[in-house]
């Protein structure tokens, strides 16, 4: 038996069929949720092309979990330097799309350097906080690390929110957040990082974001105190949203809406048409599938997370341990935001459903890390210090 085809065999292969079921899930979502639209075939076509889309991601999962994840090393700088690049590009040449430049066209192609940056930033994270006081003995003072990890989080992370998608500039926060706890700092740091940001997110929320953003934080807190809001102007898509959720039922309305007159599926009627096939996917689920579908999705998210976390308890050591929580706390952050949007628990941003969402890019980034995740899995037995040599002292500055 060939080495490559013994780590092959070597994958986590109940997280392979739960990262493959939840992307097939994905593909039969947005069939369900753009298929009848037949009078624009390119719309009718997009579970067509999430399915391409998922094969490309395929190849990039199997070439990442069998390569051993020792380059991220060297190659995070180069991944996470792209990521900034790529965001500089897309704030001179990117795509306006309903006010937001976040997509850079190659073509038919469309690319967004947001998420390739995340995972920039988790694995120079994973570089920095486990790895770098080996080379280099001033990093192992705690305040040190934590400044540098802190700087390399915003600068991306502050590009983001200026396109501006406060969704995806979000989600940097559980990451570092998860990464932290586990990077041996001590709590007193974590405390004060802590402190620091509540003061700066009301700063944030008053002179970062922009007046629509405001609105829908705003719609969200007079939703949850009873408030009267206005379902024709900001509150709209919240009342939709809670319409298509509130008239699903246990069972939902079938698949292509088939047990009721297509005037009564919100979402074919109310929901805009590319929203439908993306952030508010879920939404589409739930009307569709009702309490049942919700349910089986939420599941299948959850097992997978959970066997994220298993491997990173099997990292063989504490690079790929903190590459693990970092994908954990990217891919919950996007499914607790996405998710908890449509049933109305956080405000509406706009952010995909890991793997059910339609997108190029994500998806793609999806199955990437995932592959991180094998990768990680599958080499777990081997030396670390063979690998990475002795662990250096860390120091506590008091």
């Amino acid at each position: 038996m060939t080495p490559l085809f013994r780590k092959f065999l070597g994958m986590n292969w109940l997280m392979a069929v739960n990262m493959l079921g939840l992307a097939i899930w994905g593909i039969y979502a947005i069939y369900n949720a753009s298929a009848f639209r037949v009078d624009e075939p390119f719309l009718a076509g997009r579970w067509r092309a999430q399915a391409e889309w998922s094969g490309i991601g395929i190849v990039v999962f199997i070439i990442a979990a069998i390569v051993d994840y020792k380059w991220v090393r060297w190659g995070a700088w180069g991944i996470y330097f792209i990521g900034i690049l790529g965001l500089i590009a897309v704030k001179i040449f990117g795509h306006d799309l309903m006010g937001a430049k976040s997509r850079l066209d190659f073509g038919p192609i469309q690319v967004q350097p947001s998420q390739i940056a995340i995972v920039g930033t988790i694995l120079v994270l994973a570089v920095v906080l486990g790895d770098l006081h080996r080379i280099i003995p001033a990093f192992r003072h705690h305040w040190l690390r934590l400044l540098v990890s802190g700087l390399l989080a915003v600068v991306p992370m502050a590009m983001v929110l200026k396109q501006p998608d406060l969704g995806s500039a979000a989600v940097y926060g559980p990451v570092v957040l998860c990464m932290l706890l586990v990077a041996s700092i001590p709590y007193r740091y974590l405390i004060a990082l802590t402190l620091i940001v509540l003061t700066i997110v009301p700063l944030a929320y008053f002179f970062g974001l922009k007046s629509y953003q405001k609105a829908r934080v705003q719609v969200f807190y007079k939703i949850l105190t009873n408030q009267k809001v206005d379902t024709r102007g900001d509150a709209y898509m919240a009342n939709n949203i809670q319409l298509a959720v509130g008239s699903a039922g246990l069972n939902g309305k079938g698949p292509m809406s088939e047990k009721v007159p297509e005037r009564r599926s919100i979402h074919r009627s109310l929901f805009s048409k590319t929203e439908s096939i993306n952030d508010f996917i879920f939404a589409v689920i739930i009307e569709e599938f009702g309490f049942q579908g919700a349910v089986l999705q939420i599941a299948a998210t959850a097992l997978l997370l959970l066997q994220c976390i298993f491997v990173a308890f099997h990292a063989r050591d504490h690079v790929g341990r903190l590459i693990a929580i970092g994908v954990v706390g990217m891919l919950a952050a996007h499914s607790l935001q996405n998710m908890g949007m449509i049933l109305g628990v956080m405000p509406i941003t706009g952010i995909p459903l890991p793997f059910i969402s339609y997108g190029g890019t994500f998806l793609v980034v999806c199955y990437f890390v995932m592959g991180m995740i094998q990768s990680i899995w599958i080499h777990r037995d081997l030396s670390p210090v063979q690998k990475s040599g002795r662990p250096g002292e860390l120091v506590d500055d008091d």
